[in-house]
C-alpha cells in the first residue's frame, strides 16, 4: 500500500513539475523573450497564439527527452490534433486527395463551375519547410475555391529535417508541370494556371516560377498566368535588413527562428546558426555583388531605420560557405535570379505585413520585378504580423486584417 501511495505521489510530483515547467516556458517567451510594438494587431490575441505555439514546442521538447520521439515529429502530432478540431468541412466543394506523379495533392473543385476555362490555383502551404501541411491550410483553400470559383490544388510536398532542399521545390515543380499539362482534365484553362503560397510556400511559388520562365518554350506548357506570395522567403544571404532588425523579436516568427528553418530546409546544420547570424557565411566579393539587389536603401524610405547599419563585410570561414553554397541557388534564394529569368516571371501578388522580419524580403523582390518591367500588384497589411492570413476566419482568434489580406487576394484572383 505505501509502494502505491509513494508511486502516486511521485506521479502527481512529476505531472505537477511538468506543468510548472510548461508554464514558466510560456510565460517566460510570451513576456519576457517576445515584443509587441505599438500598432500592432490585437496584441492580446496574439500573444494567446504564441502562447499556445511556445506550449506545443515545449511538450515536443519534454516528449523528446522522455523518449517519446524527436521534437519535430511530437511537435507536427501536437498541431494536427489542435488544427484537426477547428477544421470546417466545405458544402458547394468537390475535395479530392489524389497524386501528381507521385506527390499527394488535394483538389478543390466548385460544384457550380462552368465546364472547361476555368481558373486553376496551386497552393504551396508555409510552415518553414518543417512544418504545415495541407489539412492546415484546408479552410483557406476552400475559401480561394468557393470565393473565386477556381479549382485549387493544394500541395502536400515532403518537409525538413527528413527530406532537405530541393526536395520540397522538386515536389512543388512536379505536380505544377502535371496540373499544367492535365488542366483540361479538371475543367481548367491552362493559360490561366495561378501559382501561390505563404512564407515557405511564397519562396517555393517564386521558385517554381523561376523555373518555368527558365524552361524552353513548349507548346504543351503556356507561361504561368500569375504568382501570389504571400510574406515570402526569399534570401538566406542578410538576416540585418530593417525588417530583421525591427521585428527581430516579433511573433510569430522570430529572427532566430527563420534563420532555423532556412538552416533545417539546407542541411540541418545549426552550427551554421551562428556565423550565418553574423553574416559570416558569404565571401566579401559575394556580398558586394548581390548588395546590387539586397539592401536597405533599396526599400522606400517609410520602412528604412534611422540608425540602421549594413551586414558588416567579415570574412568567411571556406567549411561554412562550402556547407552554405546551395542556398545561393535561385531555386533557394529567388532574389538572386538573374535578371534576364526574373524578366521572363509572370505578373505577381505579393503580400508584405509590417511587423515581420520576411517583410523586406517581399519589398527587396517587388522592386526587381518591376525594375524587369514585371506588373506587381502589392498589398501590405499596416498593422500585420507574420502568418496573419491563417487566421481570416478562426472564430475569436481570426484578425480582421487577415481577413481583409485573404479577400484582397481573392480579388486579384477573380480578375484573373
Amino acid at each position: 500500500m505505501d509502494m502505491v501511495l509513494w508511486t502516486l505521489t511521485m506521479g502527481m510530483a512529476l505531472v505537477v513539475g511538468l506543468f510548472v515547467l510548461l508554464l514558466s516556458a510560456v510565460i517566460y517567451t510570451v513576456f519576457i523573450d517576445s515584443v509587441l510594438p505599438p500598432g500592432i494587431q490585437e496584441p492580446g490575441k496574439l500573444r494567446l497564439i504564441f502562447g499556445i505555439q511556445v506550449a506545443i514546442a515545449t511538450l515536443g521538447n519534454i516528449a523528446q527527452n522522455l523518449g517519446f520521439g524527436p521534437q519535430v515529429t511530437v511537435i507536427r502530432y501536437l498541431r494536427r490534433k489542435v488544427l484537426a478540431s477547428m477544421r470546417k468541412e466545405g458544402a458547394g466543394l468537390t475535395i479530392q486527395d489524389e497524386q501528381f506523379d507521385g506527390v499527394p495533392v488535394r483538389v478543390y473543385r466548385p460544384q457550380s463551375a462552368a465546364t472547361g476555362g476555368a481558373r486553376g490555383v496551386l497552393f504551396f502551404h508555409g510552415g518553414g519547410w518543417v512544418f504545415g501541411s495541407i489539412n492546415d491550410y484546408d479552410h483557406l483553400c476552400q475559401y480561394f475555391a468557393k470565393q473565386t470559383g477556381s479549382v485549387v490544388v493544394s500541395v502536400e510536398y515532403r518537409l525538413a529535417p527528413e527530406h532537405k532542399y530541393p526536395s520540397q521545390f522538386e515536389d512543388c515543380l512536379k505536380a505544377t508541370l502535371r496540373f499544367m499539362k492535365t488542366a483540361a482534365d479538371y475543367g481548367v484553362d491552362n493559360t490561366r494556371i495561378v501559382v501561390s503560397g505563404d512564407s515557405a510556400g511564397g519562396n517555393l511559388t517564386a521558385a517554381v516560377c523561376l523555373r518555368i520562365a527558365g524552361m524552353e518554350e513548349s507548346p504543351e506548357l503556356p507561361p504561368l498566368r500569375a504568382q501570389v506570395m504571400i510574406y515570402p522567403a526569399l534570401q538566406m544571404v542578410d538576416f540585418n535588413l530593417p525588417s530583421y532588425h525591427q521585428n527581430q523579436m516579433v511573433p510569430l516568427l522570430l529572427r532566430t527562428r527563420m534563420i532555423f528553418f532556412y538552416l533545417q530546409y539546407l542541411n540541418g546544420d545549426m552550427s551554421l546558426a551562428g556565423d550565418v547570424m553574423a553574416g559570416q557565411h558569404l565571401p566579401v566579393e559575394l556580398k558586394m555583388r548581390y548588395r546590387k539587389w539586397i539592401r536597405a536603401d533599396l526599400i522606400p524610405n517609410e520602412f528604412r531605420v534611422k540608425d540602421h547599419s549594413p551586414s558588416p563585410l567579415l570574412t568567411q570561414d571556406n567549411d561554412v560557405f562550402d556547407l552554405i553554397k546551395p542556398s545561393l541557388e535561385p531555386t533557394f534564394s529567388p532574389l538572386l535570379a538573374s535578371d534576364d529569368t526574373i524578366k521572363r516571371l509572370p505578373p505577381a501578388y505579393i503580400l508584405t505585413c509590417e511587423f515581420d522580419v520576411l517583410r523586406d524580403d517581399g519589398l527587396l523582390f517587388k522592386k526587381r520585378l518591376e525594375d524587369n518591367g514585371v506588373p506587381v500588384s502589392w498589398s501590405h497589411v499596416a498593422d500585420g504580423f507574420h502568418g496573419i492570413v491563417s487566421f481570416f476566419d478562426n472564430g475569436y482568434l481570426t484578425f480582421p486584417s487577415g481577413k481583409q489580406a485573404v479577400d484582397n487576394i481573392v480579388t486579384f484572383l477573380k480578375d484573373i
